[in-house]
């Protein structure tokens, strides 16, 4: 029979607080560069396919770069 932990861990506020914070600054660097391109892109020149494919490319590169990104702003928040 498995036993299961009958407690659970408290975390500090602090650590709860710093994850809120780099997760939402994460959401908005993965977000807004590629919304933004898109966005200005299709209404500058009205070419869907150009917008999609160069805000959906953004959206790549800051998504390779994410475990970078998400180190930076830990350290940052420490």
């Amino acid at each position: 029979m498995v036993k299961l932990p009958s407690k659970k861990k408290k975390l500090p506020p602090e650590i709860i607080f710093k994850t809120i914070w780099v997760s939402t600054f994460l959401a908005m660097i993965f977000t807004i560069p590629s919304l933004a391109i898109f966005l200005g892109i299709y209404y500058g020149t009205g070419n869907l396919i150009l917008a999609a494919v160069l805000g959906f490319g953004v959206h790549v590169v800051t998504l390779i770069f994410s475990n970078r990104l998400s180190e930076f702003l830990t350290k940052i928040m420490s």
